[in-house]
């Protein structure tokens, strides 16, 4: 199904999609109509067994600037609802079972940012720029921005960038661990999809078990954490996943670092 009005474009790469924003003329930010199209693309893509990791990016030099105010000014606002998990920016309240990185270049502000931030991963170009920008309209952050951001690079460094606004480059992103890669690439998305093809040639169901616990142990006692944690795996072992990948290590697969 195409999304209305073709305000993404989403590709495959073998057991890897690839979402694109695709806004130029407002530097990919996202009205009421792109936040539905994201939401719906990723609630496929989580849906779809034939993949297993999917990576988010912007057309023409940028991530995301946001929500289209100018589309708020006239009506054309983002969904605002209490309940569900459709959010503003789309998939912002989406708790999917299979990772998304973010490929970022240009801006990636205000809802943009809450964007990559509900992301895995994020890949972030030279061009790559940073910031609560919608400090400086009086726009709340409403997608997740104030739980992930602390949660990500502490409460300290992401107070500073709540109350201030202010733009941070890749480099300082990458230094304060709001960015994991950054690549010396002109765009992000090579390096994203490298990075993809490594975790999508992974045994799937462990690594999904093992980031399923990481994602929800922040609600529960560290007893109840391990917990989890423990039946999650036991079942990857049920399921025999890590006999097998015990079988070829011990016929010489990974060894001396090589896989």
């Amino acid at each position: 199904m195409s999304p209305p009005e073709n305000t993404i474009r989403t590709k495959t790469d073998g057991n890897i999609l690839i979402v694109t924003i695709d806004r130029t003329q407002a530097r990919n930010a996202v009205d009421g109509a792109t936040a539905t199209a994201l939401y719906e693309a990723f609630k496929a893509f989580d849906a779809d067994d034939t993949l297993s990791v999917a990576i988010l990016t912007g057309a023409d030099g940028n991530f995301c600037a946001g929500a289209d105010l100018k589309a708020v000014a006239i009506g054309k606002g983002n969904p605002s609802h209490t309940e569900g998990d459709l959010g503003p920016m789309g998939p912002s309240r989406l708790q999917l079972s299979k990772p998304v990185i973010a490929a970022v270049d240009g801006y990636a502000v205000a809802g943009g940012l809450e964007l990559a931030i509900w992301c895995d991963l994020r890949v972030a170009s030279p061009s790559a720029k940073f910031g609560v920008f919608c400090r400086r309209f009086g726009v709340p952050l409403i997608d997740g921005g104030t739980v992930r951001l602390p949660r990500l690079i502490g409460a300290s460094r992401a107070m500073d960038l709540i109350l201030t606004g202010r733009e941070v480059s890749a480099e300082e992103a990458h230094t304060i661990g709001l960015v994991n890669y950054l690549t010396s690439d002109e765009t992000a998305l090579p390096y994203a999809l490298k990075i993809a093809r490594d975790i999508a040639a992974f045994p799937q169901l462990c690594m999904k078990a093992d980031r399923a616990s990481a994602l929800s142990q922040w609600s529960l006692s560290e007893e109840d954490a391990i917990r989890a944690e423990f039946a999650g795996g036991l079942n990857v072992l049920k399921a025999g996943s890590a006999k097998e990948g015990a079988s070829r290590f011990s016929k010489g697969e990974g060894r001396h670092g090589k896989f």
